[in-house]
This record gives C-alpha cells, structure tokens and sequence, in this order.
C-alpha cells in the first residue's frame, strides 16, 4: 500500500437552460474538485448556482472553468482574442461564479481554462500571459493547468500557485502532450482501462503514449471528464481502483 494521495477533478456545470449535460450530482459523490462552468461555453447563471450549492453541500472544491466566449462551439474552437479582451474576459467569467459563490457560502479556490482555451495556451505565449495577467489581478488565483505549458511559467513568474494535472480518459502523445480529439485514440471510453491508467498515474507518476512509449507526469490532479459517455461510471471505477491501490482521494488545494 502507498500513502499517496490525488484530486479528482471533472468538468461541471455545463447544462444550459433545458439542455442536460452530465450528471452533476451523481459526479459530487465520486470528486474532489469541481471545474465549473462560467457561462462562456456552456453553463447558465441557474445552472451555476445550482452547481456550485451541490459542490458546497458535498465539501468539493470549487474551481473557475473558463473559456473563450463560444457556445456554439462548447469552447472547443480558437479564437483569436487580444490580451486585453481575454484578461477581461476571465476576469468577467472568475468574477461572476465568485459572486454565485459568496451567495451561496462557498469561494471559487481555483481557475482551470476549458477546451480551446487550455489547448491554446500550452504554447501561446501572448494569450498564456493574458490568463495568468488575469487571474494575478483577482489575487494570484492558483491555476490547473498541463505541465509544461506556457501559461504554467507566465503563472509562476507572476507568484501564482501552479497545479498540474493529468487526464484519465485522454490520449497522449510521446511529447506529453493531448492527443488532438480530431485524431484517433484521443478519448478512451473503456472504464477498466481508464482506471488502470489512473493508478499508474498516481502510484508510478506515468502514463503510456499512443505510441507505446512511457511519459512521465507530475500529477496534483487527475481529470475525469463529465461530457462522455459513462461518465460516472468511468468516475466511480476509476476512484474504487485508486482507494483500492491505497491512495487517498482529497483536493490537491
């Protein structure tokens, strides 16, 4: 047995008006985080409300899941923003869910950007220090984020805490880097396998690349996503595997 421990953290929140997206409440019982949506690319004021009383209720962390402003691409699309316009942008989005959040007893601990935003700022350099601008303007925010990734060192050169955080059902590339979804291998739906990749995360600090090769990781959290299919049952194999390897399950902030 190891005396390891690891966050869980998914995507929620992102239900809009009558359209449902994930099981919100189902996915409080199994994580420890919770990215939730700020209305950009998905998500609505009710929503978030409702969202960030269920995580309270549950003790899950609450974190800022920030966007580029793009509902009909679920924020999964580029956009070429200045830094100005994205420095606002998730400073509007961060300030909205920490009003939500004092109404309801609770405080937004983190920011963690979504889709094309946080696939974005990997490399670009301008729009990585836009981020990190922003959240440093709303008190030095802590981020999660990929390692490595040029938002990470805009992050810490500005005195920020920095997270990283690994995916449960995502593919790599041998750079460490997200398999684009466009290709194959970039979502893997079989829970068993999702779950024996988790604790090879978290007890070794690796993972196996869509090439075989070994890449390591340096994990405070791993994502397991709430928009796929059998999302709560990746959720729920996936910490039974962990506690069953010995590592404890609690919010890396």
């Amino acid at each position: 047995m190891t005396a390891l421990s690891i966050d869980l953290n998914s995507d929620c929140g992102e239900s809009f008006g009558s359209w449902v997206m994930g099981d919100d409440t189902a996915m409080m019982q199994t994580v420890s985080s919770a990215n939730i949506a700020c209305g950009f690319h998905a998500g609505d004021p009710s929503v978030a409300r409702s969202t960030v009383r269920a995580a309270h209720q549950k003790g899950v962390t609450i974190g800022a899941h920030v966007s580029y402003p793009d509902l009909a691409g679920f924020g999964r699309r580029f956009m070429d923003m200045t830094a100005t316009e994205l420095t606002d942008a998730v400073i509007y989005q961060v300030g909205a869910l920490q009003a939500i959040a004092q109404v309801e007893g609770a405080q937004v601990s983190y920011c963690k950007p979504h889709g094309g935003l946080y696939n974005a700022i990997v490399h670009h350099t301008a729009q990585a220090q836009a981020v990190a601008t922003a959240l440093h303007e709303l008190g030095d925010l802590p981020i999660l984020c990929l390692p490595g990734s040029a938002v990470a060192s805009a992050a810490r050169a500005l005195g920020l805490p920095v997270f990283y955080e690994a995916f449960a059902d995502r593919g790599y590339t041998p750079e460490g880097s997200l398999v684009s979804r466009r290709e194959p291998g970039a979502i893997i739906h079989d829970p068993e396998v999702v779950a024996e990749r988790v604790v090879r995360m978290a007890v070794d600090g690796e993972v196996i690349a869509v090439d075989g090769s070994r890449v390591t990781l340096d994990a405070a959290s791993i994502c397991v996503h709430g928009d796929t299919p059998g999302a709560v049952a990746i959720a729920q194999q996936v910490r039974a595997a962990l506690e069953g390897a010995g590592v404890r399950i609690e919010a890396f902030i």
